[in-house]
C-alpha cells in the first residue's frame, strides 16, 4: 500500500472526492501486498481479507481482489465491475451482489457477504461538555461500564467518551487506522442507550481525528438500523457503498 502525505477533510485545503474517500476507506479496512491485492483485516492478527471488494460511488466504482485469486477469476470479476453503473441507488438491493456471488461460487463456496453504506462527516461537528478524550491518564473513567475498552486506549487513539455521573457510558475510537484516515468504532452501554450519547461520542472522536490532520470515516451494514440511525442523527453524508464477498 502506497503511503503519501496526509490530507485533511472538512474545512480543509482541498475537496476530497468520493472515489478517493473509498480508497482511503478500503486502505483502512484491510492490509495489502506489494501488488495492491487484499491480504487481511487491518487489525493485529486480523482474519483473511474478503476475496473481492467493490466500492460504489457516484463518481465511479473501484474494486480490489484478494492476493490469491487466479487471473481468469479476476478477469471475469473485472468485466462484471465495469458493467456496473456508477450509482448508489441500487447498492442496498440483494440483487446487486448476485452476479459476483455467482461467479465467485464457481471456484469456491461463498463464506460471507457484506453490504453497507460508507459515510463521511459534515464540516460542522459540535462539541458537548459531557464528551471528553480518554488517555492513559484518565482511563479509569471507562470503569465500570466500558471496562473492556481499557486495552484500546493507546492503540485506538483518539478515544472519546460521554460521561454520566463521571463515568463513561458511550465510547468511540479508531478501530482502523492509516496515515490518511481513521474508521470509527462505537459502543454505548445497554443501560444508557437512547439518550443521544453515541452521537456525542462519535462527534467528539471525529473532531479529535481532524485535529490529527486525518479523515474520520464511518461505515456500517444495511441491516444495522441502529448504526444507520446514528449516522442520520449526526448528519453523516453517504459517499459510497461497500460490497465484499469471502
Amino acid at each position: 500500500m502506497t503511503r503519501t502525505t496526509p490530507v485533511s477533510e472538512g474545512s480543509d485545503s482541498r475537496v476530497i472526492g468520493a472515489r478517493e474517500l473509498m480508497r482511503f476507506h478500503v486502505q483502512a479496512l484491510f492490509t495489502f501486498d506489494e501488488a495492491g491485492r487484499l491480504v487481511a483485516v487491518n487489525v493485529r492478527g486480523g482474519a483473511v481479507a474478503p476475496r473481492f471488494f467493490l466500492g460504489c460511488t457516484a463518481e465511479g466504482n473501484v474494486w480490489w481482489f484478494r492476493h490469491d485469486l487466479g487471473p481468469a477469476l479476476i478477469d471475469d470479476l473485472t468485466t462484471l465491475c465495469e458493467q456496473r453503473s456508477a450509482t448508489l441507488d441500487r447498492a442496498a438491493e440483494p440483487a446487486h451482489a448476485v452476479p459476483f456471488i455467482t461467479r465467485l461460487s464457481r471456484d469456491d463456496p461463498i463464506r460471507g457477504t457484506w453490504m453497507g453504506p460508507a459515510f463521511r462527516f459534515p464540516s460542522d461537528l459540535p462539541g458537548h461538555p459531557t464528551a471528553i478524550r480518554v488517555t492513559s491518564e484518565n482511563a479509569s473513567v471507562l470503569s465500570p461500564y466500558l471496562e473492556d475498552w481499557r486495552d484500546d486506549v493507546s492503540g485506538s487513539a483518539p478515544m472519546a467518551v460521554v460521561l454520566e455521573a463521571g463515568k463513561a457510558v458511550s465510547v468511540c475510537c479508531s478501530v482502523r487506522i492509516t496515515t490518511h484516515a481513521h474508521e470509527a468504532g462505537v459502543e454505548t452501554h445497554p443501560d444508557f442507550r437512547g439518550r443521544g450519547h453515541a452521537a456525542r461520542a462519535v462527534s467528539g472522536w471525529a473532531r479529535a481525528v481532524r485535529e490529527m490532520n486525518r479523515i474520520p470515516l464511518y461505515s456500517t451494514s444495511w441491516t444495522n438500523e441502529p448504526s444507520r440511525a446514528l449516522a442520520r442523527k449526526i448528519g453523516l453524508i453517504q459517499y459510497g457503498a461497500d460490497l465484499h464477498i469471502t
